[in-house]
C-alpha cells in the first residue's frame, strides 16, 4: 500500500486558477498546470465552484488526447494506489441504462477462473442504483485500500464503493458536482475510468460501451470516438483492453432498484428458471472477452480455450455461485442469502396499459425519473419491475411494469408522474 503525498504551495491556487480560465478560453493545459487543478481538487482546496467552473469548461471544450493523459496520470498521482502481484482483470461500463447488473455476475465468473478482480464500483450517478448500490443489498462495500487488498488475497475478488478508498480522489469530488446536473462529459467519463483503473493496478480491462437513444452514448461514431481515446490511454498506462460496443434499447435485467437488480445477480448465479437471460448473455460475453485477454498472457497459453466457453462452465457449475458466497462473506455479508431473504418495499403499484398494442419503445430516461421519485437508490427497497418487454403485445389493462416504494406518498407521486413521463410506448 503506497500513499503518494504532495506538499501543497499557495503559488498552486493561483496556477489552478490560472488553468481554468485558460481551460474556459478553450486553450490547452500543460502537464504542471492539470496536475496542480487535480492537486487542488483532490485535497479539497479549490471549491465547489471553481470545480464547477472546470468541469463545464471541459464539458464544453473538451480535451485532447495528450491533456487525457496528463489528467489522467495526475488524477491517480494525487492519490492512494493498491497493489497486486500478476494479471488484475477488471470490468467497466461507460453506462447510462438501468437495471444491467452485469459486474455482479462477471467479478465471481473471473475470479472463480483463477485472476484476481478487485472490482471498485460507483453509486448512482445518472441511473436508479449503482452496482456498489445492489452490492450493498448482499454486502458491506465501503473498506479501506488495506482492507481490500486482504479481502482480494482471500477471495480473488471484491465488489466495493470506490468513492471514499482514496483511489484518484479528485474523481469522486467532480462526481459530487456532476450528480445534481445528470451531466458527464465523455472525455471527463473516459478519464474517470481509467484513472481509477491504474490505482486498482488494473492490467487487463474489457470496457463494456453501451449505446442507445435514451443512454449517455447515443451514437455509434461516439462509441468508436470514446473506445479510441481509451485504447490511447490503456496503452500508456500498459494495460490491455478489449471494447464492446452494444446496442441498448432496454434494460438487460427484469428490474431497476437496488434490491430488485439484487434479485436479478442471485437469479442468474443461482440458474433459477425464471433468470433474465437477456443480462446473463451479457455477462456472459464480457466475462468471456475479459478471460480471452487474460488467458493470452498467462502459461496456459498452449490451450485454446475459449473465454465466453469457459465462462458458461463456471456458471452453469455453480463455480460463480460459490465464488459470489466466499466474495459475499469476506466483505462481512451472509454467504447464504438468497431471493427469499430480500424483501421489496411494502408499497406497490400495478401500472396497467391504457391502450392495446405493441411495445415500441423503452424510455430508460424516464424510467430513471420515475425510480427516483419512488426512492431509488437510498431507499433500497424502492424499484420497478418490467412485467412487459419490447416488441410485446399487450392489451387494454394489462400489466406493463410494478412500482415499489417503501413510502406510500413516493408512490403516488410516482404514479402522477407516470401520466406525463412514460416509461413504456405503446404503438
Amino acid at each position: 500500500m503506497i500513499k503518494t503525498q504532495h506538499k501543497h504551495s499557495p503559488n498552486q491556487n493561483l496556477e489552478a486558477l490560472s488553468a481554468i480560465k485558460k481551460k474556459l478560453l478553450g486553450k490547452s493545459l500543460s502537464y504542471q498546470e492539470i496536475f496542480s487543478l487535480m492537486d487542488e481538487v483532490a485535497h479539497e482546496k479549490l471549491g465547489p465552484i471553481l470545480t464547477t467552473y472546470f468541469v463545464a469548461a471541459g464539458f464544453k471544450e473538451g480535451f485532447s488526447n495528450q491533456e487525457l493523459y496528463y489528467l489522467t496520470r495526475a488524477m491517480a498521482d494525487t492519490g492512494a494506489k493498491l497493489h497486486f502481484r500478476g494479471i488484475v482483470a477488471d470490468k467497466h461500463s461507460t453506462g447510462g441504462i438501468a437495471g444491467t447488473r452485469t459486474t455482479m455476475i462477471l467479478v465471481p465468473i473471473i475470479a472463480a477462473a483463477g485472476f484476481k478482480i478487485p472490482k471498485n464500483s460507483s453509486r448512482a450517478i445518472t441511473t436508479p442504483a449503482g452496482t456498489a448500490d445492489t452490492m450493498e443489498v448482499l454486502a458491506p462495500v465501503t473498506f479501506m485500500p488495506a482492507q481490500i487488498q486482504k479481502i482480494v488475497e482471500k477471495a480473488g475478488g471484491c465488489i466495493v464503493w470506490g468513492g471514499h478508498l482514496g483511489l484518484a480522489p479528485a474523481d469522486d469530488i467532480i462526481i459530487q458536482v456532476e450528480a445534481p446536473l445528470s451531466f458527464e462529459s465523455f472525455d471527463k467519463i473516459i478519464v474517470s475510468i481509467m484513472a481509477k483503473k491504474i490505482a486498482s493496478g488494473s492490467t487487463h480491462l474489457v470496457l463494456d460501451i453501451p449505446v442507445g437513444p435514451t443512454l449517455k452514448v447515443k451514437h455509434f461514431k461516439d462509441a468508436e470516438i470514446i473506445a479510441e481515446k481509451f485504447k490511447f490511454l490503456a496503452k500508456q498506462f500498459n494495460i490491455k483492453v478489449t471494447v464492446d460496443i452494444n446496442q441498448v434499447l432496454e434494460p438487460a435485467g427484469h428490474a431497476v432498484g437496488p434490491v430488485l437488480e439484487a434479485h436479478d445477480v442471485l437469479k442468474v448465479l443461482e440458474q433459477r428458471p425464471d433468470r433474465p437471460f437477456i443480462l446473463e448473455a451479457k455477462a456472459l460475453r464480457l466475462a468471456g472477452k475479459l478471460l480471452d485477454l487474460c488467458l493470452a498472457d498467462t502459461k496456459k497459453k498452449g490451450k485454446s480455450e475459449n473465454g465466453e466457453d469457459m465462462a458458461k462452465q463456471i456458471l452453469s457449475s455453480g463455480k460463480a455461485l460459490s465464488k459470489m458466497k466466499e466474495i459475499i462473506k469476506a466483505q462481512g455479508g451472509n454467504p447464504n442469502v438468497t431471493i427469499e431473504h430480500i424483501k421489496l418495499g411494502n408499497f406497490k403499484y400495478e401500472v396497467p396499459s391504457q391502450k392495446k398494442g405493441i411495445v415500441t419503445a423503452f424510455n430508460n430516461q424516464d424510467l430513471t425519473v420515475i425510480a427516483k421519485i419512488l426512492g431509488c437508490p437510498a431507499d433500497r427497497q424502492a424499484g420497478i419491475y418490467f412485467e412487459r418487454r419490447l416488441d410485446e403485445r399487450v392489451d387494454k389493462n394489462d400489466i406493463l411494469c410494478i412500482l415499489y416504494s417503501s413510502d406510500k406518498w413516493r408512490l403516488s407521486e410516482a404514479k402522477e408522474t407516470l401520466k406525463n413521463v412514460p416509461i413504456y410506448k405503446i404503438e
